[in-house]
């Protein structure tokens, strides 16, 4: 591993380590021309990546991206380029199961917000994540979120939990706000423990729910095998599919999207024209069959 602070290395030293090196065989996840660059001028014996931004001469092994008749790229899972990366490294298929890990502080610290949230006699816990590092373009309203946090407890009698990070902390409790009710609780509110990525991973996988922007804590529903409804605006589905079974992704199909940018340069209608009702359908769909499946499983254990 290359470390160099805050800030990384430059190009020429980090070249430099991997001489030190003397790598065999490097697998460029990136597809950037820095990356191939780095693996060209430190000396790696065979270089795996994608053809893009001119770098394919920088290449031992270069692998041809998905193109339309004009040329241009066609949207498709990042997990299968991936696997692909991998194999012509010579791994077996790396399928598309994934695992992530917990520890046992994390799950305590989880025990201790369904405690603090009164969620133990709750008969499902639906987790909300609101924020996105992305950019703003990625955001659902707040009010979209509390109008379907309020149906839930309403319709399923559902404990809410919203969740965060440290610079979403804001935008969490101000929902947690507009829901209004006691049913609803926020990773950021005093007396909750600090927040952390462990956390948020514990929580998710203690819940029978997560609703989520299009971010990370997304594909940590997919590897604990959770139901999860993951809202679009600005970004292609296709890049990030995950190919899990208990997900439903929604977006509205607008004539400026999906437009890949961070900020909303009009009004922000694929995310405010995806409605509450939607979400919430979407979501029930998801609980339901998490029932069914339940009661199936007890029937024939």
């Amino acid at each position: 591993m290359l470390t160099g602070g805050k800030k990384g290395l430059s190009l020429f030293d980090a070249a430099s380590e991997l001489k030190k090196q003397k790598i065999d065989v490097a697998v460029l996840f990136p597809n950037s021309f820095r990356a191939g660059l780095l693996a060209w001028m430190g000396g790696c014996k065979r270089s795996i990546g994608f053809n893009r931004y001119f770098r394919k001469w920088l290449l031992t092994d270069s692998l041809e991206s998905p193109c339309d008749a004009k040329g241009d790229f066609i949207p498709s899972p990042v997990i299968d380029s991936y696997n692909q990366l991998a194999m012509v490294a010579g791994a077996p298929n790396p399928g598309y199961e994934m695992q992530l890990f917990t520890s046992t502080v994390e799950e305590e610290m989880a025990e201790q917000v369904w405690r603090f949230a009164s969620f133990k006699d709750k008969p499902e816990v639906i987790c909300l994540n609101p924020g996105a590092a992305f950019g703003a373009s990625k955001l659902w309203p707040a009010e979209h979120f509390a109008t379907l946090a309020r149906e839930l407890i309403r319709l399923r009698g559902a404990g809410i939990l919203v969740m965060c990070g440290p610079k979403e902390s804001d935008l969490a409790l101000r929902i947690t706000s507009l829901i209004g009710h006691p049913s609803a609780r926020c990773l950021a509110e005093p007396g909750m423990p600090d927040l952390s990525l462990g956390l948020s991973k514990a929580c998710i996988k203690k819940c029978q729910l997560l609703v989520t922007t299009d971010s990370g804590p997304r594909h940590f529903a997919a590897a604990f095998n959770k139901p999860v409804v993951s809202l679009f605006g600005p970004t292609h589905i296709e890049w990030t599919d995950t190919y899990h079974k208990k997900e439903i992704n929604l977006q509205k199909k607008l004539p400026c999207g999906p437009c890949q940018k961070r900020v909303c340069p009009l009004e922000h209608q694929c995310m405010k024209e995806l409605m509450p009702l939607d979400v919430l359908s979407a979501g029930i769909r998801l609980l339901d069959q998490q029932l069914e499946s339940a009661r199936f499983l007890r029937s024939v254990g």
